[in-house]
């Protein structure tokens, strides 16, 4: 089952169903905090109860597929390759995990903004995980999870390593520039896919050239243990996502970043695909 947070003529957002075969979605009634358990607990569409009426999806904006009140967490340094071949770095003994500012995100066919204090403007395809329950099982953490989405984790190479000496990176003002992230275009509920963390391919193309290229099978801590390790240091609460880490390729390695007019296509399989222009630089 595919959930989408939408928007119609500009209106109050809200949850729909999402049905492909017909080109429309279902508007979900009730909040989110009701019926997301529910569904995550494996109710599947009958823990659901939808509006009389579809509507068109060339009628509704797709938006990132979490509420306001929730929040974005990213995990990273969680791909080897990525980390030796971007970064020159060894793997850490434990997961790395930070918060991303809501207002840094965008939906799935939404410009991103290029920020005016960066010069090096990168792409991160990324699992995302939503949790879909605040009762967080740490012996059985995937039990929480509602569904995954994609997300390319745009970040601001040089103000990452603009932090002071001996302080560390300034992850703050690479990663939470408003309106660079994307997440959508929605959620495909986990029983759509096999028991365990997924094992899906991730790609991300910039004008169809294909720039990463990898596998979630080679993260580091799969989505159980990153929930996990969250958790246990502050607790995650239904409606919250989490960005799991991105592989190899990115412009931090190859020196190619994103330019104002770049078409960024990030795709996770058996979810969908983000497609988004990169704007002109803001001033």
């Amino acid at each position: 089952m595919k959930l989408a947070r939408c928007s119609f003529n500009g209106g109050k957002p809200f949850w729909a169903v999402v049905d492909l075969e017909h080109d429309e979605v279902n508007p979900i009634l009730g909040d989110f905090q009701e019926w997301a358990p529910r569904v995550a607990g494996g109710a599947g569409i009958s823990a659901l109860s939808l509006a009389a009426k579809p509507v068109t999806m060339a009628d509704i904006v797709l938006l990132p597929p979490v509420d306001p009140t929730n929040r974005v967490v990213v995990a990273g340094a969680n791909y080897l390759a990525h980390l030796q071949d971007d970064f020159g770095l060894d793997a850490p003994v434990q997961p790395v995990a930070f918060l991303k500012a809501y207002g840094a995100l965008i939906g799935a066919n939404d410009p991103i903004r290029y920020p005016p204090l960066t010069k090096e403007l990168d792409h991160e395809v990324e699992l995302v995980a939503v949790i879909g329950s605040s009762q967080i099982d740490l012996q059985n953490p995937l039990a929480c999870v509602l569904g995954y989405t994609v997300g390319n984790d745009v970040s601001a190479r040089d103000l990452q390593r603009s932090g002071p000496k001996g302080i560390g990176m300034d992850l703050f003002s690479a990663k939470s520039q408003d309106r660079t992230t994307g997440v959508g275009p929605w959620i495909v509920t986990k029983d759509e896919f096999p028991q365990g963390s997924p094992k899906l391919r991730l790609t991300l193309a910039v004008n169809g050239e294909v720039r990463q290229d990898g596998t979630t099978a080679d993260m580091t801590w799969d989505v159980g243990e990153l929930i996990a390790f969250v958790h246990a240091r502050s607790s995650f609460a239904c409606g919250d996502i989490l960005f799991t880490g991105s592989p190899a390729g990115v412009g931090m390695g190859t020196g190619r970043f994103l330019s104002p007019g770049d078409v960024v296509e990030a795709s996770v399989e058996g979810i969908g695909t983000l497609r988004n222009v990169v704007s002109e630089k803001n001033v």
